[in-house]
């Protein structure tokens, strides 16, 4: 490898796969994260390297890696006052030596706060297969009061869809499901019941995207849609994907999926015995509530901020946002030309709720994502208060200015092309994020001439 730059130190950064970093509250400071293989002396023989530059370290600990089996990983700190060139010496030396490329962190900003560990977060698409089969209830396993706990046949058949959603990973096709006629009889009551409450209840965009729904994806009361063909078709419309889960997920994990735009969805339907009712996400809730607005370009992008506003935040945020998700994505309804109507999954999938939901009954009081957040909510029984948001745009730039409040030590932006989060806490990511900036606008401008040039012509 050749002698390392400095854009190139940054921007090995985005490397980092499984270890942030403490923040130190000293200013002036640079750390290296770096993976060896356990041998003796291993250790040893790298920090010889500093010594061999005349680069005095700080700090240094390690830990075995979550990601190399038989590795651990290593982070020394020293003081940015060291010449420059002699760490990147030190560096181009440790490429023969580490497992992976060696992680350059310079939190030389006045901002840091000395805190814990930020919490570690997927950098990369890929990144989800570490933490997506971490489900906290039942997939193949159900509670007694469950409505299939004593039906062997439904038992067997939740741990079918559970090792298909074990054994998946990124890029993998979702494998096509035969649902047997018992679990398209069930799709089909839930789809016929609540189809015709659509039209009257649910939002403008809903409306508009459910037709697509059925005429690309074969949504319909006689067949229960295939995930990959529901997954190829939102790439198409916002660049959401699907990606199959056993059940249910924690907050974290869940929200971080929607940082890359990409949605855990079930397989399995509710028991036959009560098809009105289901303790768990099915797949009736997650197509019937979820799938379509995740087709739409602003639903989807509020939908992405909360997930990248939970990446690496503490637990007290996730806990907010997990409440802002409930009250919005799942449980949200907005206004529109002068009508209420609904557009959270977990009222567009309850035939009882949606109905409740738009009725004189609950109190309705405007989206502020600051009160949102630390609303108490009941999850067994209809809510009692639902937030109302004046469009999906209007929520979507409110959460922003909320999130902006956030105490985490670095800003982060989602690259569509590369499906990978940038940290930008360094001159060279701000100057990338600038380039591309002006690249757009560049090309707006030249949008703009051309539409006042044909205005001009006719």
């Amino acid at each position: 490898m050749p002698p390392a730059g400095q854009d190139d130190l940054d921007f090995l950064k985005y490397a980092m796969e499984s270890y942030v970093a403490d923040v130190n509250a000293d200013i002036g400071k640079t750390t290296i994260v770096f993976t060896l293989r356990e041998k003796a002396g291993a250790l040893a023989e790298t920090l010889k390297l500093f010594q061999a530059h005349d680069v005095n370290l700080s700090h240094i600990e390690s830990r075995p890696s979550k990601t190399h089996e038989g590795s651990y990983e290593v982070l020394v700190e020293f003081a940015e006052a060291e010449d420059h060139r002699k760490i990147e010496e030190v560096i181009e030396h440790f490429q023969q030596k580490a497992e992976k490329k060696v992680l350059v962190q310079d939190w030389n900003t006045k901002n840091k706060q000395n805190k814990d560990s930020v919490p570690w977060f997927p950098q990369k698409i890929n990144d989800i297969d570490q933490f997506a089969n971490r489900i906290l209830s039942y997939g193949a396993e159900l509670d007694a009061d469950h409505p299939g706990f004593r039906d062997q046949t439904y038992r067997e058949r939740r741990k079918f869809f559970a090792d298909i959603a074990f054994n998946y990973k990124h890029g993998d096709k979702i494998p096509t499901i035969d649902y047997t006629p018992e679990e398209i009889a069930t799709w089909r009551t839930v789809y016929n019941e609540l189809t015709v409450l659509y039209p009257k209840y649910a939002c403008q965009e809903f409306n508009y995207i459910f037709p697509l729904l059925q005429q690309n994806c074969g949504f319909g009361p006689n067949k229960i849609p295939q995930l990959q063909d529901v997954s190829d078709f939102l790439k198409d419309c916002t660049g959401y994907t699907i990606r199959p889960v056993a059940g249910l997920l924690s907050s974290r994990d869940f929200l971080a999926g929607l940082a890359f735009r990409v949605f855990h969805s079930t397989q399995y339907i509710r028991h036959n015995s009560d098809p009105k009712y289901t303790p768990e996400p099915d797949i009736c809730h997650e197509l019937l509530g979820h799938v379509p607005l995740f087709a739409d370009v602003e639903f989807a992008q509020f939908s992405q901020e909360i997930g990248l506003a939970s990446l690496g935040a503490p637990d007290d945020i996730i806990e907010k946002l997990a409440t802002l998700y409930w009250f919005t994505i799942e449980f949200g309804i907005c206004q529109q030309d002068g009508q209420t109507k609904a557009y959270g999954a977990g009222l567009l999938s309850s035939f009882g709720e949606l109905q409740y939901a738009l009725s004189d009954k609950p109190e309705i009081v405007a989206f502020d994502p600051a009160v949102t957040c630390v609303t108490k909510y009941p999850i067994t029984e209809y809510q009692p208060k639902y937030f109302l948001a004046e469009s999906f745009a209007s929520a979507k730039n409110k959460l922003k200015s909320w999130a902006a409040t956030i105490n985490r030590p670095f800003q982060i932006r989602y690259n569509a092309y590369t499906q990978r989060v940038e940290i930008l806490d360094k001159v060279a990511a701000l100057q990338r994020l600038a380039r591309d900036i002006r690249s757009d606008i560049s090309t707006l401008e030249d949008a703009l001439g051309k539409v006042n040039n044909l205005k001009i012509n006719f």
